[in-house]
């Protein structure tokens, strides 16, 4: 049994996530244990469609935010309140590139 404390996902932290998800986060923000994420998956009855690649499930970020906000847009590209463009950063520098 796990002690650690459940994260408790908001609809900024969901969209951050980008476009698609890996199956664990996808279940975590819907509160489905690992195991049962996998099983569900496998069954095809996972509560948002999934998307096998290889070995590999992927979900779609906006099919989480239908359940999770379903009176919001679902719309990716919308502006998270707070947003603010970071003045300081100079322009010239190459990007970091991160692999998720």
């Amino acid at each position: 049994m796990s002690t650690t404390e459940a994260r408790i996902w908001t609809v900024d932290d969901i969209r951050a996530l980008g476009a698609v998800t890996d199956l664990p986060t996808a279940a975590a923000v819907l509160g489905i244990g690992r195991s049962t994420a996998y099983a569900l998956a496998a069954a095809g009855d996972f509560p948002v469609p999934v998307l096998r690649v290889g070995r590999r499930y992927r979900v779609a970020v906006v099919h989480l935010l239908a359940i999770v906000d379903p009176t919001g847009t679902g719309d990716l590209t919308t502006p998270r309140s707070g947003a603010s463009i970071d003045t300081t950063r100079d322009p010239h520098r190459t990007p970091v590139r991160r692999h998720g």
